[in-house]
């Protein structure tokens, strides 16, 4: 069964989405998370968002040893049994926070994911594309930032720019949104884009 992929900058408003679309996917559609879409990977990202600072290595590593034990234990087995699944964030953000943002090489962040995952990508990945001045300007108004929303605004721009970047090499498994529509416009769009794309079908929202 299919596997989408939500990702975009903070604020961008994904998560909200990605729950939108897992619920008018229905009963088939299991909706899950990076990081955190574990018991190991909640105190992982505890780590990753609360903690102090770290090594861009370290911060590296541990995305993915939740991203390992996240595939192994919720993606491969929901999808094994026929489930769509609907991800609130994936390897895309890897690639666009600690490659374009933090500067790893890219080809560096491949091999490990190949390892971590066995190199399991998404069907259909969806942008949630917000400019950076409005998406920080959302995560202002929820209270205090976590340790990646205190980033400097360069660092948000670049993982835009990196965003626009990775959709542009792969237009097959990419679709752009404008996330700064009212959440109830966007989410149509979505349910269309993946039953248009995937086949498959939505109940809860036409």
């Amino acid at each position: 069964m299919p596997f989408v992929t939500l990702e975009g900058i903070e604020g961008c408003g994904k998560s909200t989405q990605a729950r939108a679309l897992a619920q008018a996917l229905g009963s088939d559609a299991v909706l899950t998370q990076e990081p955190g879409g574990t018991p190991l990977g909640r105190d992982i990202r505890q780590l990753l968002l609360h903690g102090g600072a770290m090594a861009p290595a370290a911060e590296v590593l541990l995305y993915f040893a939740d991203r390992a034990q996240h595939v192994a234990s919720v993606v491969r087995p929901a999808l094994e049994a026929g489930k769509v699944v609907v991800c609130d964030r994936y390897v895309d953000s890897s690639y666009a926070y600690q490659g374009y943002g933090r500067g790893i090489s890219l080809d560096l962040l491949r091999h490990v994911f190949d390892l971590a995952t066995g190199g399991l990508m998404p069907d259909l990945t969806l942008l949630i594309d917000v400019p950076v001045e409005l998406g920080l300007g959302r995560v202002g108004r929820r209270g205090p930032h976590d340790r990646l929303e205190a980033e400097e605004r360069a660092f948000h721009e670049r993982v835009r720019d990196g965003y626009h970047a990775l959709a542009k090499q792969d237009p097959r498994r990419w679709l752009s949104f404008d996330g700064s529509k009212d959440e109830a416009q966007l989410t149509p769009e979505l349910v269309l884009a993946v039953e248009r794309r995937l086949g498959v079908r939505a109940g809860g929202v036409r």
